[in-house]
């Protein structure tokens, strides 16, 4: 098989796994507060795809797995930038593939999507296309998502250091419309976020791969091999973790700007292999296949999270728990002709897209995993019970 096949079968087995899973889960709380909250342009993307698709679930993560697709796309156009030979490539291409925070990201509805398919697209055209157009495309992002100010910052220390006033001018001026039209928040006072955040990163990228990329930030600033790549990742980098020592911070959007650094540490890695003698080189393979060997373990835990119900007590510690219930929930309701209940705000939004509405007649109540009696509504996985509720006609006469 040659690496061009290799590279479509990868693109193809991540897709076909990707919307095989949009049957799996259900809309969780939050996709529900963006679906019918206030205006966004990941909040446009979803309508439109129910618009063409109808209201379901594979409609709902289209766009999101789409642009994943087209992110995997660009990640390995960019590498060959940095990586020079295919097969070393395709490597880099599957640990981006396996990495929590891409899997994740590519499933759960955020704007971490757009971000990292966003820089990716910048970073592909900065030597490609004309400034003209790089002014473009970043205005385009100063109004699509709040997460996009760390580009622009990152951006501004990248033009102030190549001495250019007038995109140092500009990107700094689209920094503060980004945070005016979004009310980009860094207030707080200190409240020790700061060894939570690390590790959530370790989650995100695993903790060998996340210890390795932050060395290789480093370890470029010190032989000055920095470029607009390491700039982008670098602020982003620093920011997070400054801002953590006084707030809590939406992980997702810093985290994009790691991932598409991913092409400087594959450099990095095999640059540091290739220099070592055969007998020296087993601890870079070591490294490698332990990192490839927790990749893979997390992605499966992904795709079977809810065997892990199977072995954990409380059902509701389970971390997947908030994107499962309401699908079959709804469809229980369904087969009792009731089409409208009273219950908490949380899951009123989310059984709205499985066409359960509102209405005061019936009130449904979440009951302990424990009760005895009969209940209107059991949903279970492999005879496991995840969620009892009672459906109680409300006589109001």
């Amino acid at each position: 098989m040659t690496h061009r096949q290799l590279f479509f079968f990868l693109l193809g087995i991540d897709a076909f796994i990707l919307f095989s899973q949009t049957s799996q889960v259900s809309i969780s709380s939050t996709e529900a507060s963006l679906l019918y909250g206030d205006f966004s342009f990941l909040q446009l993307l979803i309508k439109i795809s129910l618009y063409i698709f109808g209201e379901n679930d594979f409609a709902l993560r289209f766009p999101i797995v789409v642009l994943h697709i087209m992110s995997v796309v660009l990640m390995y156009l960019v590498s060959q930038r940095y990586i020079a030979q295919e097969r070393n490539r395709l490597w880099l291409l599957l640990m981006f593939i396996l990495l929590p925070g891409v899997v994740s990201s590519a499933i759960v509805i955020s704007s971490a999507s757009i971000i990292i398919f966003g820089l990716l697209l910048y970073i592909y055209l900065h030597e490609r296309a004309s400034q003209y157009i790089l002014n473009i495309l970043l205005l385009i992002y100063a109004f699509i998502d709040v997460g996009f100010v760390y580009l622009f910052l990152g951006l501004a220390l990248y033009y102030l250091f190549l001495k250019n006033k007038k995109l140092f001018a500009y990107n700094i001026i689209l920094y503060f419309i980004s945070s005016f039209l979004y009310g980009f928040d860094a207030s707080g006072s200190p409240s020790g976020h700061f060894l939570d955040i690390i590790g959530v990163y370790s989650a995100i990228f695993t903790p060998i791969i996340f210890i390795y990329l932050f060395y290789t930030l480093y370890r470029r600033y010190l032989t000055n091999k920095i470029d607009v790549v390491w700039y982008i990742s670098s602020t982003a980098l620093i920011f997070s973790l400054l801002l953590s020592f006084r707030q809590s911070i939406p992980i997702e959007k810093f985290a994009a700007y790691l991932i598409v650094a991913l092409p400087l540490a594959a450099q990095t890695f095999i640059s540091s292999y290739r220099v070592r003698l055969k007998s020296h080189r087993y601890r870079y393979k070591i490294g490698f296949i332990i990192s490839l060997i927790f990749l893979l373990l997390n992605t499966l835990t992904v795709f079977f999270n809810k065997d892990l119900y199977l072995i954990i007590d409380d059902p509701k510690k389970h971390f997947a728990y908030e994107m499962h219930i309401a699908k079959e929930l709804a469809n229980q309701l369904h087969e009792q002709n009731i089409y409208c209940i009273d219950t908490h705000s949380a899951m009123q939004k989310r059984l709205q897209f499985y066409n359960i509405t509102y209405c005061p007649e019936n009130r449904l109540e979440e009951l302990p995993f424990n009760y005895k009696d009969d209940t209107n509504v059991t949903i279970s996985y492999k005879n496991k019970v995840l969620f009892k509720a009672n459906v109680t006609k409300v006589n109001k006469k």
